[in-house]
This record gives C-alpha cells, structure tokens and sequence, in this order.
C-alpha cells in the first residue's frame, strides 16, 4: 500500500501542523517508553480535506528512518498513533495489552530502524469504540491511571470515535436544580455506579442499597475533563451525552402541563426501580433541557465534538406504534439537538432493533428513522453486526450512516470465544455493498478477555482484504511472548489450535462468549446447551483447548523464563480456566446421567459410592480453579471490590461499603431480588471458592441424599423423568421447577475430556 501524497511531501517540503499538536504523542511516549523519548519524531501533514469539511477521509501514515529517527508521517493524530504501533508489531515486535500492561520496554535497548518505508491506509473514517453499558460493567470504579491506560491502548489501535459516559451526572444534577427540582427530588433518580447506564438507558431509576453520594458525581466530573483532554490529545473525537428525555418522576409536580409518558417495566423490576418518567421530545421543555445539557457541556468542556449519543428505547418500546408518533418522537428529539448544537450528529445504538425486533418492524424502523430528515444527522452503530446485523434488512438504515460493530461477549462473561472468519470477512463484505457505512467499531458489554478479537476488528480497519489470520496469530504470538528472541513452537501450536477451535465459532445460534455453568445457579436441568446471548454450549472439541492448554504448559518446561512473563502467565490462567469449566460441564454431564439412573437401582450401594466419588471431583475442580485463578490480580475477586471500596472518602466505611454492594449485587443478583440473577457472572478467584462452590456444594449434597440410599422422599412424589410438583433447598435459591424434565440429553462429543493430569502443578 503507498502514500504517494505523503511520501511526495517529505521529498519536497514539510508541510506540517504546530508542533504542539502532536505533544499528545510525545507524551505518550514518555509515558510508556520513557528510555526513548528522542528516537521518534512525528510529522502531522495538513489534510487533504479540511478538518471542517462534510466530506469524511480516510487516515494515512509512513514510517520510516530518517536523519536517525524513526520518523512516523500522517494526516491526523490518530493516524500517526496507529503508525507508532505498527512500528512495535512490525519492528520491534512487541505491544502493550489489557491486563498484562505495557510491553513495548521489552523491545531492544537499541531500537531497530526501518529498512523500509511501512505505510498503512484506513478503509474507514472511523473506529468506534464502547457500548454504553461498558461504563457500568467494565469501568465504574476505574482510576484515573485505569484511564490513562486504557486510553494509550486505545489512541494506538487506531481509535478516534470514542463514547464519553463519564460524570454525566454532574451535568444532569446541574440543569435538573436549573428547573427548579430540588437534591431530594433529584438524588433518588440516579442509581449506584454498577447501574448507571440502565439508569442513562431509562430502563431502571434509583439505588436499592442508598443514594448515590455528591463526592461520586463531583469526582466523576473532574474524571471527565482529564479523559476528554487526553482522548483530544491522542487524536479521538469524543461523544458525549445528550439529554434523553428520562427525568426525575418529580418532574410533573414542577411542570403541571408537561407532556409525560411513563416507560414500559424492565426485566419484572419493582416498579419504584423501572417504569421510568420519560418527557416526549415534542414538549418545549424538552428542547429547553438539552439546550441546557449540551451548552452545560461546552461550558464544561469546550465546543470539542459534534456528536452526541442518544438511546430512547433500550429494551423499552416506545409509548406508541402509531407511524406518525415515531417519526414526530425522532424529529423533535433531532430539532432540539441542532437546536442546541447546529453541528449535532446524533449517535443512536441499533440494538433496539435486535433486543425489540418483534416491535421494531421495518416500516417503524424506517418511520422513525425519517424523523431525522438529513441523513447525515445521524450515525448508527450496528451493535452486534458479526451475529445479528441488522443493516441488510433495513437497507442500510435507510441511508443513515452507520458502523460495523463486534459485541462479542455480555456482561463480561469470560469464556474463550470468536468469530475470526465473521470479524474479518463479514466487515469487507459490508463495505463493499453499502455507501453509507463509515466505520467498523467495538461495542462489547464488558472487557473480561479475548483481546485478540478486538485486535483483529480494528487491524482489520486498516486493510482492504480479509486479514489471513493463521499469520495474524502466528504473529500475535510471536510479538506477545517473545519480542525478538525465539519461542518453542508450542506456543504457536496453542494458538494455532485456539484459533480453530474457540475462535472459529460458525454456530450463530450459540452467538456470544459463553458462561461457564458453575457460574449458573445451581440445578439438575436447564443448564447445558444453551444457546443466544449466554450460551453454554461447546461448540468446538474441547480435547483442542486441553490440547492448546498442555502445548503452553510444555512449551513453559523448555523455556522456564516464560513463568516471569506477564503475558504468558495470564493466557496460561486464562487457558487453565477454559480447561477447567469444560471439564466441570463434562463432568456435570456424567453426574447428572448417573443420578438419574440411580432411581431405577435404588439399593446398589456401588452407585451411592459412584455419585460420591463424582460430586468431589466436580467440588475439587471448583476449589482448584479458585486456587488458580487467585494467583492474578485481574482473575481475581478482590480487584474489583478493592477499586470500588477505593472512591470512597478516607474513614467513610459507609460510603464504602455502598460502593462494595453496587460491585458485589451486579455480578451475582443484579438488582434487589435477583432480577438478572448471574447475568454479569465472572470466573473470578474469590467468586468461585466463596459464591459458587457453596451453591454447588448445597445443591450436590442435597442430591447425594435423594440418591440411591435415601431417594425415597423424593422418589415418592418424582417419576423417573419427571419432578411432578418441584423442590427448592430453602434460603438456597436452588431447585427445579415442577414439570422439569430429570433426563439430560447425552454429553456432547468430545465433552468428556478430562482436566490434564498435570493440574495439581498448581
């Protein structure tokens, strides 16, 4: 690929930017490879297309040596930052990683120079980044240095459309006392940190363990401004908030004649948590609020960016059907935008045509679509486009701009997973068939693993072909454990095998990163084969991972130095994990078959023997994996309650403790009485030793008792396939349903593959 419009310059004259504007990359270089701060020099061209032009352009950059530098030319910062990293993956082999940090100080104390000029063009104007619920999943109790680190990642993958969530409270809280609503109306609006995008969503209201503390959204706020500042630094444009319409239920005691609707309840939430007050966008006061939130912003912030998310119908249908209602709730909504900003793009997420697709007919999609009357007013971002697109059926959202998205995984579920052949073919293909797509972005509900598959998308945007990706992983493997040194082949064979088994999922059914059962609320049915957005089903052969798993453990006994490797160390837990929850899916399997064959045998005492020799492997598998898992901070329990308990205010356990509920209450019940029980489930360290092996372990001894030697209660009111009237371990929240069938379909092949021999290592 060449630049000849960049390269040409450089021989003729440089035509570049203040050099202050590319500070933001010299920063970070001292940031992350403070030995070599004089060995880079950026060069930032003007664009071809001014930067207030409608016109979208492409980013382009060179890398090269020049005068003793590596000198690394573009049209834009991000640019420019993507060709940094280029210069570690394709140089000096080496990278900076979630989890494992920053490994690019592993490359050679003399930098190597290009022996070649390297160049890269993107395919898209934009790489987006975030789905709004990550704010919540992922990074609600995250530092400013968590910031700081994700966002480097970030400026180096090439991503330039960012969300911004962050402190929107603060703005909220301001315009809401601006109308007059006072602190006690107000505060029991928002929910706690681990909720606060279903709350911006309006599918829940309010905290059922407190109110959310002032210090919180002041904190907040100035946590906004550093992260806008550097996402501005690094070349990224925000987007930030709009206001939605959801208010404080108050609202109406203030403003009698206001046109108010209530929104529909959300996951059998209490009414007092859902059921939101929603002010339809063709009330004036609904232009007169997010006048007041947008220019509160750039108040705030500064006129930094044009775009502006907005997402009415989360999971909630809309008051009406009625045609001419949607197109007048999107009209209003975008003439109160430009109103309030005449440069407004509004940025909308298309899942509610996935989650709501019984509603969301494509003649109420395109009604309300053509609310929206100048198409580029409007950006989509096709949520879950590698499994459930949805721009083909509405013929590219009917002219509206729009992104490519890889979900991947909800609510940070941590299983192995991807879909390289949809994240490299699909995205090309797409291209290709629609004008009207601008870019290809990440849009995961949480960041708990696979970061290969996030690599590969935004590589992916930077190549006009489908990425080969047996060389990709070959060279992820090669840049991630080694630099430039050599690795015992293994290591290549690991990935090799991962790469066509975990990550070549083709099974749309079974479409997301699947939940490891023992995460699962204890029972004897419902638990396998799952499929859709929390599968539990396999649909590899898991002898591949085991195979995988003992190429990386052998390949650790030729080169002992791999044990002091960061990046090593974590994929061998992350592996070992895999390992271990298909082995107790397996094992599962076998226990359940066997107990149910024993109320056809009920005095073999060889049976009793059996079942219990089964449960303590299934209890000892449980017990390991915890064991495993604890000897990584970012596999462990304790990481995520420490960096909630941390915002609290020195000496306010109270406040403290607040924060440790919202951390504890989403990752098990999610919501007050288990409304999305385990939805948001993480095979943790902690977790697994102190929440789910008890569960499991009140639930298999129960069924010891019901077995063979001590059925007979049971046995008088079950049939051999059927519980006729269900049973429950009281305060345990475990049991089956009446009518539930006892009888499990037979292990799938493959699936009885055991834990590798060398697991007691650990």
């Amino acid at each position: 690929m060449r630049l000849p419009t960049v390269v040409g310059l450089l021989a003729l004259s440089w035509t570049i930017a203040a050099t202050t504007s590319t500070q933001g990359l010299y920063d970070l270089v001292k940031r992350r490879l403070p030995s070599h701060c004089g060995d880079f020099h950026f060069v930032l061209f003007e664009q071809i297309t001014p930067y207030n032009s409608s016109e979208l352009q492409n980013d382009q950059y060179a890398i090269r040596t020049w005068n003793g530098s590596i000198t690394i030319e573009g049209n834009t910062l991000s640019a420019l930052a993507t060709g940094f990293r280029r210069y570690f993956t394709d140089v000096a082999h080496t990278d900076l990683y979630w989890f494992i940090g920053n490994r690019l100080e592993d490359a050679a104390s003399i930098l190597p120079r290009p022996n070649r000029t390297i160049t890269g063009k993107s395919i898209v104007p934009w790489r987006y980044y975030f789905n709004t619920v990550t704010f919540s999943y992922t990074s609600p109790f995250w530092s400013w240095k968590d910031w700081e680190y994700q966002l480097d990642w970030m400026a180096l993958h090439g991503i330039n459309l960012p969300l911004a969530w962050v402190g929107f409270e603060k703005i909220l809280l301001e315009v809401f006392r601006e109308v007059n609503l006072t602190d006690v109306e107000i505060f029991p609006f928002f929910s706690g940190p681990a909720f606060q995008a279903w709350n911006r969503f309006g599918n829940i209201q309010g905290s059922w363990n407190g109110s959310l503390p002032l210090d919180f959204i002041e904190s907040q706020s100035l946590l906004q401004q550093k992260i806008l500042t550097r996402m501005l630094e690094l070349g990224m444009t925000p987007i930030l908030p709009a206001f939605t319409g959801f208010v404080p239920s108050a609202l109406p005691h203030v403003y009698a004649n206001a046109t108010i609707v209530n929104g529909s309840r959300w996951e059998d939430f209490p009414l007092e948590y859902t059921n939101t007050t929603f002010l339809e966008p063709s009330d004036p006061l609904f232009s007169e609020l997010q006048d007041r939130v947008i220019n509160k912003q750039i108040e705030y912030y500064g006129n930094i960016t044009q775009f502006y998310t907005l997402d009415q119908y989360n999971e909630n249908d809309p008051f009406s059907g009625d045609l001419d209602y949607l197109r007048n709730v999107t009209r209003g909504t975008w003439q109160s935008l430009k109103s309030a900003n005449p440069a407004a793009v509004w940025v909308m997420q298309g899942w509610l045509f996935t989650s709501n697709a019984d509603f969301w007919t494509n003649e109420r999609i395109e009604a309300y679509l053509s609310g929206v009357e100048t198409d580029a007013d409007m950006l989509i971002l096709d949520l879950f486009s590698e499994s459930q697109p949805q721009w083909q059926r509405t013929n590219s959202y009917y002219g509206k701009p729009w992104i490519w998205n890889e979900l991947h995984g909800y609510g940070g579920n941590m299983g192995l997973y991807g879909q390289i052949d949809n994240v490299t073919t699909n995205p090309i293909e797409a291209l290709k068939n629609s004008s009207d797509l601008v870019g290809f972005g990440l849009t995961p509900e949480g960041l708990e693993g696979n970061e290969i598959m996030y690599a590969l998308l935004l590589d992916q945007a930077w190549q006009s072909s489908s990425i080969d990706t047996a060389q990709y992983f070959q060279d992820w493997t090669h840049n991630r454990y080694a630099g430039n040194n050599s690795l015992p082949d293994g290591l290549y064979t690991s990935w090799e095998l991962l790469r066509t088994s975990a990550y070549n999922n083709t099974n749309l059914k079974s479409n997301a990163v699947p939940k490891a059962i023992f995460e699962l609320a204890p029972n004897i049915t419902g638990l396998t084969n799952r499929t859709g957005h929390h599968p539990t089903s396999i649909n590899y052969n898991p002898a591949a991972v085991v195979s995988a798993w003992q190429n990386m453990y052998q390949s650790a006994t030729q080169d002992p130095r791999l044990w002091e490797n960061p990046s090593y160390k974590h994929d061998f837990v992350d592996i070992t994990r895999q390992v271990y929850s298909n082995a107790f899916l397996a094992q599962y399997q076998i226990f359940i078959k066997a107990w149910n064959s024993s109320f056809t045998n009920s005095t073999n005492i060889t049976q009793t023997a059996i079942l219990t020799t089964q449960v303590s492997t299934l209890e000892t598998l449980l017990s390991s994996l915890d064991a495993v898992l604890l000897t990584l901070p970012q596999f462990s329990l304790s990481t995520w309650i420490d960096s909630a308990r941390s915002l609290a205010p020195a000496n306010n356990s109270a406040i403290a403790d607040f924060y440790e509920f919202n951390a504890r209450n989403q990752i098990t019940l999610w919501g007050p009485d288990g409304e999305i029980n385990d939805y948001a489930s993480k095979s943790w360290g902690g977790l697994v030793g102190e929440y789910y092996l008890p569960r499991w372990k009140a639930l298999l001894g129960y069924l010891l008792t019901t077995g063979p030697r001590g059925y007979d209660a049971m046995a008088a009111r079950a049939g051999v396939k059927r519980v006729e009237e269900g049973f429950q371990i009281p305060g345990s929240g475990i049991g089956m349903g009446k009518g539930e069938p006892l009888i499990l379909k037979e292990p799938n092949p493959g699936a009885d593959c055991c834990v590798p021999e060398d697991h007691a290592d650990f």
